[in-house]
């Protein structure tokens, strides 16, 4: 699996792994931050953004895909910080490899099993004809009755292209996605802990990661440090990303 990348900056590689319904666009911000002390490598998982679709999709198969492409870009060891679904493949990364992961930072995410809360946006988007719309703008209201709150609609709808006849399509491969979304929302576990240093970045209006959860995250990251980003909601690094930016150098240097 060759996936799509970006990279940009000079110094130690850090890989940074969007979540569900993501793609590298979304952390072009955050990836200009910082640039200026490491060399990031932005990349879009399987079945998301410009990577190859594939009809098997888990962790398993994430993790194994940036292995593959630690080895295609010849790094030894990198960094790695991963949001949401991305923080998973990360935490699931750094436990099967713990001699090619540094440093691991994980934003609002918890190892543990979540509840399919995504499965209505999944069934409403594979409700829709793309062919039977010719702008941006009739999905976006198609898609209002099912999805009400338009930052993520916004948010989904950057997964739309046009091909080379002005038809709109979905980057992303639905079918695969929804057919093993459930595999998403399993817990990531490891054999032994992760000996390197971890930072997991809540947000402070996020249930996402809750004290109950801290715990157990310390059982696979005895290392792990918290910081938690008072107005910020799940996408954390869109909501306050100075902050989020801030955090995250602080921790790698």
């Amino acid at each position: 699996m060759q996936l799509n990348f970006q990279t940009t900056g000079i110094g130690p590689p850090l890989l940074v792994l969007h979540g569900l319904f993501g793609s590298l666009d979304n952390w072009a911000g955050i990836s200009r931050q910082l640039a200026h002390s490491c060399q990031v490598f932005s990349l879009d998982l399987r079945n998301h953004g410009r990577s190859p679709h594939s009809d098997s999709f888990n962790y398993d198969l994430m993790a194994d895909d940036i292995l593959e492409f630690l080895e295609s870009q010849h790094l030894r060891q990198t960094n790695l910080l991963g949001h949401s679904m991305g923080g998973k493949a990360a935490m699931l990364f750094a436990l099967r490899h713990p001699d090619r992961a540094g440093k691991l930072i994980v934003a609002d995410m918890a190892p543990k099993a979540y509840p399919p809360v995504h499965r209505p946006i999944l069934d409403a988007l594979g409700a829709l004809d793309l062919a039977s719309f010719e702008r941006r703008n009739q999905v976006d209201a198609a898609l209002a009755p099912a999805i009400p709150q338009t930052a993520v609609r916004q948010f989904l709808l950057k997964n739309l292209d046009t091909d080379n006849h002005g038809r709109l399509y979905w980057k992303l491969n639905l079918e695969a996605i929804a057919r093993h979304y459930d595999e998403l929302t399993f817990p990531i576990e490891g054999d032994r802990p992760f000996p390197g240093p971890a930072l997991f970045i809540r947000g402070g209006r996020s249930d996402h990661v809750l004290d109950t959860d801290l715990d157990p995250i310390r059982r696979l990251f005895p290392q792990a440090q918290f910081v938690t980003i008072p107005d910020a909601g799940h996408w954390v690094h869109a909501d306050a990303p100075d902050a989020f930016a801030q955090a995250v150098v602080d921790f790698l240097r």
